[in-house]
């Protein structure tokens, strides 16, 4: 099977993460966390990182012969100490019960090659998850409860099972990626919302040196290069659309899966942090116009001075050329 044996990382600890609202709300879990039953497993981890801006996903078939496709993500079944992993196009992938050294073991040894605009510091979000066939699969605080489960609604959404033995229950499997669409969706927007705050944070000073000089403060090729870096960064969203306001279409047809969607979407508050993340891009929108209208003025600017230039040099030129004779012509001989 896909499985390594977990080595301890060399990769540096991430950053670590600022109060995430699963943080802030954890304190619905103790209920489950300090009442362990005869039915519920030990609590393991739920492990997000965003690596990169997206993954080709097609570069991952000849480096995990027993993953497969399930809907908009790359399922592999068993890796590690038991657990699984649910890779998304999106540049971030989801590990269920394995730890941090070997999430990051998978991000460096498999997902590498399939990197595109690798990200200056991972994204990371971390819950912890327990099964039990006698509660209801939801989420409370930061524990994710795997549980009872309705049939599908539509058999044709059912996964293909594995030629493999999976390392947790088939019964939850689209419980698990439902949940874990959702955590990639929010990680995600973690590495864009830090990508907004460090272009943000390059033209801060752009406004007072415009107020306090009327100049930015730049200088023509510095311009250029912000402008060019918010550039990238609008081409690289555009490549790497990812829409986190909308619902994926598979959830329309199964209203239970949808509930878990939008359970744990609105736990992780993505859509507030989406419509915040778009008031960023509109300044950042109105930044990159600034630049451009300085650029121009700038151009203009120089423009002019190479034609005041050339008229003086023309001067120059007919009075070397004609002066005699226009001496001549005026005062005569």
């Amino acid at each position: 099977s896909a499985s390594v044996d977990a080595e301890p990382s060399e990769t540096p600890k991430h950053k670590p993460k600022a109060s995430t609202p699963l943080r802030r709300s954890a304190s619905a879990s103790i209920p489950i966390r300090s009442n362990p039953t005869p039915t519920r497993s030990s609590i393991r981890p739920v492990i997000t990182l965003a690596t990169a801006e997206r993954y080709l996903l097609s570069r991952l078939r000849s480096r995990l012969p027993d993953a497969q496709t399930l809907h908009d993500a790359w399922w592999v079944p068993h890796w590690g100490n038991g657990g699984e992993i649910f890779v998304f196009s999106n540049g971030s992938f989801v590990c269920w019960g394995l730890g941090e050294g070997e999430a990051q073991q998978f991000a460096r040894e498999v997902l590498a090659p399939s990197e595109v605009g690798r990200l200056k510091d991972p994204e990371t979000e971390e819950l912890e998850f327990v099964t039990d066939p006698t509660e209801k699969t939801r989420i409370q605080g930061d524990l994710i409860i795997l549980g009872r489960v309705a049939p599908l609604e539509h058999s044709e959404n059912a996964p293909a099972l594995p030629p493999v033995s999976p390392a947790l229950p088939t019964d939850t499997l689209l419980a698990r990626y439902t949940f874990s669409q959702a955590l990639s969706r929010s990680t995600a927007l973690s590495g864009l919302e830090e990508s907004l705050e460090d272009y943000l944070s390059s033209v801060a000073l752009l406004p007072h040196s415009l107020e306090k000089t009327g100049k930015p403060g730049l200088s023509r090729e510095a311009l250029i290069k912000k402008l060019g870096a918010l550039m990238k960064f609008r081409q690289g969203l555009n490549l790497n659309r990812e829409n986190f306001s909308d619902t994926p279409d598979l959830y329309w047809t199964e209203p239970e899966l949808e509930g878990f969607f939008k359970s744990m979407t609105a736990a992780l508050e993505v859509k507030a942090r989406t419509n915040a993340v778009n008031e960023k891009i509109t300044y950042a929108t109105e930044v990159q116009s600034t630049l451009r209208q300085l650029l121009t003025e700038s151009s203009t600017h120089r423009m002019e001075l190479v034609i005041i230039a050339l008229i003086a040099v023309e001067v120059v030129i007919a009075l070397i050329r004609d002066g005699p004779e226009l001496w001549q012509m005026a005062f005569g001989s």
